[in-house]
């Protein structure tokens, strides 16, 4: 999560010194340097863009009993004979994790 968001504030911080006018340019006629510059920056910004769908679509060493998407709701169940804790996913799947008492007032689920 950490690097999605340093890529995106690489691409905002990219776009930002274009429209600022911190990239050189001489009027309505782009020299050649100004052109060279800003083909590499679009370049740039299309690898950035490709990482962060990268990164945004599952790996193939992901879980594959994980659900896709967004969880809805948490309920822990402890101090019965199946103690877990259940993670209902926004397309209607839910997930288990088994839960074990650590210590006093400590559980474990995983």
């Amino acid at each position: 999560m950490q690097r999605l968001t340093q890529l995106l504030w690489i691409g905002v911080a990219s776009i930002g010194l274009t429209s600022c006018g911190l990239v050189p340019s001489s009027g309505d006629k782009p020299n050649a340097q100004s052109s060279a510059s800003l083909q590499q920056l679009e370049q740039r910004l299309n690898q950035l863009e490709l990482e962060v769908e990268e990164l945004k679509s599952p790996g193939g060493d992901a879980d594959s009993k994980t659900p896709a998407g967004p969880l809805r709701s948490l309920t822990l169940r402890i101090g019965t004979e199946d103690d877990r804790l259940r993670m209902y996913w926004a397309d209607g799947q839910t997930s288990n994790l088994i839960c074990s008492q650590e210590g006093k007032g400590v559980w474990a689920c995983g």
